[in-house]
């Protein structure tokens, strides 16, 4: 009598098979460490995920900075510099000002500003010394024009004189709206 294989001897063998074509696949897959990893890697070497841009706290520029001097009061201080980030039950007398930014195509940025103050008036402020400017702030963020693609927001001082000047409209004035009506006294005279 020949010996026939059995249905489950034809299942495994597959089966064998296909878990070892897995396993070996595994040793050319990419960890999940370099598939998520901020340097924006792209997944599988494949695809580039999108990234969600995180802005948090407050940007604080050397001018912005500047305004805020000591003497002033936490009123004062919150109308130049907004509300900070940060503040502290158990140290009433420290504000303190975090921004940090993660965008696409840029480094992560995180700078920390901490305000002292003796009782309500500003006593003085830790600031980091690469704080930048406005101008070096915007430069930092803005990959548009890293890329050539920012538009001009300013006319130059030739291509102001060179516009024409407006002419002057007559100014009329206006009708008065409404009926005009005349009324009698309310109170008669005697």
């Amino acid at each position: 009598m020949p010996l026939t294989p059995s249905f489950a001897a034809v299942v495994r063998l597959p089966a064998a098979a296909l878990a070892l074509v897995a396993l070996s696949a595994c040793s050319q897959m990419p960890t999940l460490n370099s598939i998520t990893s901020v340097s924006g890697d792209k997944v599988l070497g494949l695809v580039r995920p999108y990234r969600v841009e995180v802005v948090q706290g407050n940007v604080l520029t050397k001018e912005l900075l500047a305004q805020a001097k000591p003497g002033m009061s936490r009123a004062q201080v919150r109308d130049i510099l907004g509300s900070p980030l940060l503040t502290d039950v158990f140290h009433d007398n420290r504000w303190d000002y975090v921004f940090t930014i993660r965008r696409q195509g840029t480094e992560p940025q995180r700078r920390a500003v901490v305000l002292w103050f003796d009782g309500d008036l500003l006593k003085s402020v830790d600031a980091p010394s690469d704080l930048p400017s406005e101008y070096e702030f915007i430069a930092s963020i803005d990959t548009a024009r890293a890329k050539g693609k920012a538009p001009k927001l300013e006319l130059s001082e030739e291509e102001r004189k060179a516009l024409p000047v407006p002419a002057k409209q007559p100014v009329e004035t206006p009708e008065p709206m409404g009926v005009n009506r005349s009324y009698p006294p309310l109170e008669t005279q005697r």
